[in-house]
């Protein structure tokens, strides 16, 4: 009998032992990186088209603890649509262009105004100034503002598709794509022309807002194709 129970015990520590490991392997480590990352506070959608095509769906993140004046503008935009009469003209994102597209680089759209990367306009005004520069552009899929200069921010934005850490300090990070980064690749590599504009029209067909049960985490490295 106490050879039996000797057994038993050599049994269970070794049970306890392996359930021990299997416990710290199923410890991510990818959510402890990301518990590192910007916190997703707000997200917004966008239905793409390409020429005639319907191509799929963005889904960005927003970081509206980090940056809420810049997230905000983002968002209103995303959904004005919704809330103001267009009367014939474009109000915010839904029906806006990416006008500029550079492969290797990043997608640039939201002139809503002119749609050649003159125009756009802020929920502020015509322009407002840079919140701050506490991210970096860390990788592929991050959304930053485009501006002309220091304090420029209007309505425009880009979407990196590779890391550019030249641009830090520059231009405001206020996002990352949670989705659809197949989409983002697919504009990236559409056939452009003059000025790196797209040949076929690339169109926000549809924008708006997506609910965020609550805040999390996302890791500074690049979106996930």
């Amino acid at each position: 009998m106490k050879k039996v129970t000797t057994e038993n015990m050599k049994v269970v520590l070794v049970a306890i032992f392996f359930l021990a490991v299997v416990v710290i392997l199923l410890v991510p480590g990818e959510s402890k990186e990301a518990v590192k990352g910007p916190k997703v506070t707000d997200k917004v959608f966008f239905d793409i088209k390409i020429g005639d095509e319907e191509i799929g769906r963005i889904v960005i993140g927003l970081f509206g603890k980090t940056v809420p004046k810049t997230v905000k503008n983002f968002v209103e935009l995303a959904k004005k649509h919704e809330t103001e009469k267009t009367e014939g003209k474009l109000v915010g994102y839904k029906g806006s262009k990416f006008h500029r597209v550079i492969q290797g680089f990043m997608i640039q759209g939201g002139d809503f105004t002119r749609g050649d990367g003159t125009g756009g306009e802020s929920i502020y005004g015509a322009k407002f100034e840079d919140e701050n520069f506490k991210l970096k552009h860390y990788g592929a899929g991050w959304l930053s503002m485009a501006n002309a200069g220091k304090n420029t921010n209007g309505s425009q934005f880009f979407i990196t598709t590779a890391k550019t850490p030249w641009l830090d300090g520059r231009h405001v990070i206020f996002g990352k794509v949670l989705e659809g980064m197949k989409v983002v690749r697919m504009i990236e590599t559409t056939k452009k022309g003059a000025n790196d504009k797209p040949v076929q029209d690339v169109v926000v067909l549809d924008s708006g807002v997506l609910p965020v049960e609550s805040p999390f985490a996302v890791a500074k490295e690049d979106a996930e194709e």
